[in-house]
């Protein structure tokens, strides 16, 4: 099959998987013009970052969980394999499509008015996976909620606070791409070729050469920009920006049957990495993001393939008067 019936025959997935677009298809020779952009990019050579949002779930390798004030825990990455491969394909024409519907919906929607010292507002629901050293020496797999609420100040001059498991804690600063404000967001590029540039350069400059990371620039900018996406209210054509950023990317394909950490069923937007799925997770019928999850491909020591090792559902999220109050 060559490049052209490949296309045609992702391009038929796609309409069987999702419902007629309420908005129009991109304009003729823009997704071409995306993927001779993303072969550029291919072989530009950038680290992984280790941090992460505060909304993302971790997995964790708990050393010692019968000592009950001496445990070392160590914060494993979602993936240990190697650089981005040199052969990974453009993104499919599948997940192209389902990118451009969400970044579509996104600019149709209204901008919310948000004003200095205000905060916003974002809740989750979720789980990671925890591997716990018993009495016995064995290690366990465990289930940690990830539940939580959030409050970001809207200009980054208060600290954000975070409630889980009824417990609160104030994040450090400053504003970064790993810890946006919305303030931050709104002065990203909304150019997605000039906004993966920027996601790329900052991971070469943060975690380039000799950082030890293995995760490859391909996933890191797909992780990064899933971060992005789940922080709340975001402005509309950052948010657009973003989903088109993503289409740029190598290697991101379709998952056409897919369920959020709340039971929503949807269609994802993934890409694989060492065995892993991230799956973005998308209502077919308002192209609307609603979580994320890391799936297991082949057993591990983290589970069976099949297995869901990370969920995260956005339930609700605004912007308030002040940090503790909901929408």
């Amino acid at each position: 099959m060559n490049a052209e019936q490949r296309e045609q025959a992702e391009r038929e997935q796609a309409r069987r998987v999702l419902p007629p677009a309420a908005y129009s298809d991109p304009a003729p020779g823009r997704t071409e013009a995306r993927r001779r952009h993303l072969l550029s990019e291919i072989d530009r050579q950038t680290r992984a970052r280790s941090s992460r949002s505060a909304l993302r779930p971790r997995r964790r390798m708990v050393l010692g969980a019968a000592v009950a004030a001496g445990a070392t825990v160590v914060v494993l990455s979602l993936g240990s394999g190697t650089t981005g491969a040199p052969n990974v394909p453009p993104a499919s024409a599948a997940s192209v499509q389902v990118l451009e519907r969400a970044a579509l919906a996104a600019s149709a929607t209204s901008q919310t008015k948000v004003l200095d010292g205000q905060y916003v507002y974002v809740k989750t629901v979720g789980h990671t996976s925890v591997l716990s050293e018993n009495k016995a020496g064995q290690m366990e797999l465990l289930r940690e909620d990830e539940g939580m609420e959030q409050w970001t100040s809207v200009d980054g001059s208060e600290r954000t606070l975070q409630r889980k498991a009824g417990k609160d804690k104030l994040l450090p600063g400053p504003a970064n791409l790993n810890s946006p404000t919305y303030k931050f967001l709104a002065a990203l590029p909304t150019d997605p070729h000039a906004l993966l540039k920027l996601i790329r350069d900052d991971a070469e400059k943060n975690h380039g050469a000799g950082s030890g990371s293995t995760t490859g620039p391909d996933q890191e900018a797909f992780v990064t920009i899933g971060d992005l996406l789940r922080n709340g209210v975001t402005p509309p054509a950052t948010t657009a920006a973003l989903y088109r950023a993503a289409a740029l990317i190598p290697g991101v394909d379709i998952a056409p049957d897919a369920v959020d950490a709340a039971g929503r069923r949807g269609v994802a937007v993934a890409r694989v990495h060492d065995g892993e799925r991230t799956e973005w997770i998308f209502d077919t019928s308002t192209d609307r993001l609603l979580g994320e999850c890391t799936v297991l491909l082949k057993d591990s020591v983290w589970g069976k393939a099949g297995t869901v090792v990370t969920s995260v559902a956005l339930i609700s999220s605004g912007v308030v008067a002040e940090a503790g109050q909901t929408p």
